[in-house]
């Protein structure tokens, strides 16, 4: 049926929609194109004059008004009501894969007065004409659905099978499977690293929150970001923490599917994952301050000596200038609101630091200590591999026993205790199984892991001071097991430094002790025995000094 416009030999206006189902099809497929010209050159055809174009990279299915392409094209509509228009569409699928939305979409246009002309159907305003439109629409929405079961269920069965199916998480891409069967994850570096960094400092206490953990990112320049002046929103650090796949596992809760081994390669171990859930879960790391300022670097560690409570920091308006100063401000505390110099809190925290740094011959000393420690360590592991073999075992046989207990349940209430347990003994496996096959770290792992902690130990405060804000935080953390107490008339007082410089304290600071021999024959008898060898009667001095370990005889002062 024609308008009347065009009986009266008046030149119909036109608009043309087109539609592609993806982003991917708008970009490599050329659809919209293709659309367009077909369009254009049916509208020449009838005698149309086209006035727009409105294209949609959108599914069919669901709410038309949620389509820009289509939303704009019925504000066009709307704001030209004097006029009618033909709208032209390439396939009655581009117009609707909803039934109920085609009917809708359908009393839209008649709304406004607008035809609709399909170049692959003929829309007829009669009952059997209605009648077809109901049933091609409809056989469309079955397409639609039986195309999406199909395509749900092929992601589901490559879950199933290892493979992640999703968008490619931050630090990873896509790359085309060896011998075809689809794509799979690799890590894409230097994201691969960065993230790697984030998820690690913040499972061993790098990082103390997860604001830290997104002061890191928006920190690294080539990381995404969310907004244009490079923030991230708190959601997509706090998504990255939770996502398995960066363990080297899969999982589709939605669709059933629980964690599995993945197919790719991890950036983190499931051990290191576990502990990042534990961490985000316990809440128990102190929150970091939003309004961190690089300033004021002890500001939150030093506390004030007379009420306990962190101090804060500022700077103050001066006649001429501004003056930096730390600060309690809790209320009731004797010192609230007497402002320190803030050259002398940092000036006495850098000799502390400085005085930790132990000397050239004690640093000698201690990575001889530090190999001591790895070698035992080694040891300790191949003793280890046994029990994890038979945890495993026993860890095996529970889930063996829970399987059996869920087919015989009856209670719906017992099945879900069931599948609890189930899953927190499937994690446990994984764990355990990480552990067997890694095995013993190779050779190269020594010197990897000792050049790092000798470098902290040897200068703490060259690091400190050439460090960002980040690193002197990591230094704070490292090297003190509490914050510092400041008194304002006394100073600092004693601070409880780290375990490994303790040790060292401790050796620098170790007095003489007299030591027998090996060759000395001790007796069995609780009364001492005399020596066989008269020059073997005096004992042995070992003085451990500055100067390195050397024994001497005692009453000669000379070495042996």
């Amino acid at each position: 049926m024609k308008h009347e416009q065009k009986m009266e030999g008046t030149q119909l206006k036109a608009v043309i929609y087109c539609r592609v189902s993806s982003t991917k099809q708008k970009l490599d497929g050329g659809g919209l194109e293709s659309q367009e010209q077909r369009c254009r050159a049916y509208a020449e055809t009838q005698g149309y004059e086209v006035e727009a174009v409105f294209p949609d990279d959108a599914s069919g299915g669901g709410d038309f008004m949620k389509r820009p392409g289509m939303v704009a094209l019925l504000s066009y509509l709307d704001a030209q009501p004097d006029k009618n228009y033909v709208v032209i569409f390439d396939d009655l699928k581009r117009f609707a894969r909803e039934t109920e939305m085609h009917i809708k979409l359908r009393q839209a246009f008649k709304a406004r007065g607008a035809l609709v002309e399909c170049l692959n159907f003929k829309f007829e305003d009669t009952p059997e004409g209605k009648f077809i439109e109901t049933i091609i629409a409809a056989q469309g929405e079955l397409e639609r659905e039986q195309n999406r079961r199909q395509v749900m269920q092929k992601m589901k069965a490559r879950v199933e099978n290892g493979f992640w199916v999703f968008r490619a998480p931050i630090g990873y891409k896509y790359v085309s499977a060896k011998g075809g069967g689809g794509k799979v994850l690799v890590p894409d570096e230097p994201l691969a690293s960065t993230v790697r960094e984030a998820l690690e400092g913040f499972a061993n206490g790098r990082f103390a929150s997860q604001a830290e953990v997104q002061r890191f990112f928006e920190r690294c320049p080539h990381f995404p970001k969310d907004f244009p002046d490079g923030r991230l929103r708190p959601m997509t650090v706090s998504r990255l923490l939770k996502k398995v796949v960066y363990a080297g596992y899969v999982e589709a809760p939605k669709w059933g599917v629980s964690v599995r081994k993945g197919e790719h390669e991890g950036l983190i171990s499931f051990e290191t994952f576990e502990r990042v859930q534990e961490a985000l879960a316990g809440r128990a790391r102190p929150a970091a301050r939003k309004d961190f300022n690089e300033d004021f670097p002890l500001r939150g560690f030093v506390h004030c000596d007379d009420c306990g409570k962190p101090m804060t920091a500022c700077w103050s308006k001066g006649c001429r200038k501004h003056y930096a100063y730390y600060l309690c401000d809790t209320r009731g505390c004797p010192s609230k609101r007497k402002s320190i110099p803030r050259a002398k809190v940092e000036d006495g925290f850098a000799d502390i630091l400085k005085a930790m740094q132990p000397t050239k011959q004690l640093f000698t000393l201690a990575r001889v200590m530090f190999e001591d420690a790895w070698n035992a360590r080694l040891q300790s592991v191949t003793a280890s591999q046994g029990e994890i073999k038979r945890q495993l075992k026993a860890v095996e046989k529970q889930i063996e026993s829970l399987l059996d207990r869920i087919v015989e349940a009856n209670s719906q209430a017992v099945i879900s205790a069931y599948e609890t347990r189930l899953a927190k003994l499937e994690r446990e496996k994984f764990v355990l199984t990480e552990k067997e096959a890694s095995g013993l770290p190779p050779k190269g792992r020594l010197e990897e892991f000792i050049e790092l902690s000798l470098r902290f130990l040897a200068s703490p405060w060259n690091i400190y001071k050439n460090g960002d804000h980040a690193t002197r935080q990591t230094v704070l953390r490292l090297a003190f097991v509490e914050p510092l107490q400041y008194s304002r008339n006394q100073g600092y007082r004693t601070p409880e430094i780290s375990f490994p410089f303790k040790v060292l304290e401790g050796i620098s600071g170790a007095k003489k002790q007299m030591v027998l021999l090996e060759r000395i024959e001790l007796s069995t008898s609780p009364l001492p025995r005399e020596c066989s060898t008269s020059e073997l009667q005096q004992p042995a001095v070992f003085q451990i000094a500055n100067s390195g370990v050397a024994p001497i005889q005692a009453g000669s002062g000379k070495a042996l």
